[in-house]
């Protein structure tokens, strides 16, 4: 009985603390942002809506992420998840609702159970962006092999991205189609070691969401890498 009760009293003693990367509130989601997190290889729950508000945590050790999930839910019922990721390092989660305040609300509830808080997360950091303009179509070809909708077309303008950590490509796909709704987000890739936008359209639209990813990622508060 000694025996187990010291084992029991070395696993609960165990380090619990749950590292915040991203914290990240997604006010008012645009027509292909939401579209894309609705797609099969995102939204492994619930679907969001365009002009929604969507949550997106990003945490370590990825397996915390399910208290994340808890705290929200419990916290507010009524929160619709849309995608639980756990990856090889960090867990993903991303919350929705059409409540600002109820995403809100949950938000506040994981800082709290958590003993964070918003500026706790890593501050983005930009690796890369190109525009590539008036795209050969041989280009266009290869970029497409693994696209199912949204595809580069030959003569477009092309912007690419890159930023760490990757969740922080859902702000810029949402704040680039924002300030140029006549763009097309053809891919939006932010799980990983790295996030990393596709963008395509005139020159004038892939410029203005270029400047505009830029000056929203350098807005974020957070810590240093």
């Amino acid at each position: 009985m000694a025996l187990s009760n010291a084992g029991t009293s070395a696993v609960s003693s165990a380090p619990t603390r749950t590292d915040i990367r991203v914290y990240l509130l997604v006010e008012d989601l645009q027509q292909q942002f939401a579209a894309y997190l609705g797609t099969p290889t995102r939204a492994r729950g619930y679907p969001p809506y365009a002009g929604e508000h969507a949550l997106i945590v990003e945490v370590s050790p990825a397996l915390a992420i399910e208290r994340v999930i808890d705290l929200a839910l419990r916290e507010v019922p009524g929160i619709q998840p849309g995608i639980l990721y756990v990856e090889r390092q960090f867990g993903v989660l991303e919350i929705h609702s059409g409540n600002l305040a109820d995403v809100r609300r949950a938000g506040e509830a994981i800082l709290s159970g958590t003993q964070s808080s918003a500026t706790d997360q890593l501050r983005p950091r930009v690796l890369y962006h190109d525009v590539i303009e008036d795209i050969t179509d041989q280009h266009a070809v290869i970029l497409n092999r693994n696209r199912q909708a949204s595809m580069v077309l030959p003569g477009q303008s092309l912007l690419v991205y890159e930023m760490t950590p990757a969740l922080f490509a859902a702000v810029a796909a949402n704040e680039a189609e924002r300030a140029a709704p006549g763009l097309t987000l053809v891919d939006v890739q932010m799980i990983g070691a790295a996030g990393r936008l596709y963008i395509s359209g005139s020159t004038k639209d892939v410029v203005v969401a270029r400047d505009r990813i830029t000056a929203v990622l350098g807005a974020i508060e957070g810590r240093d890498h």
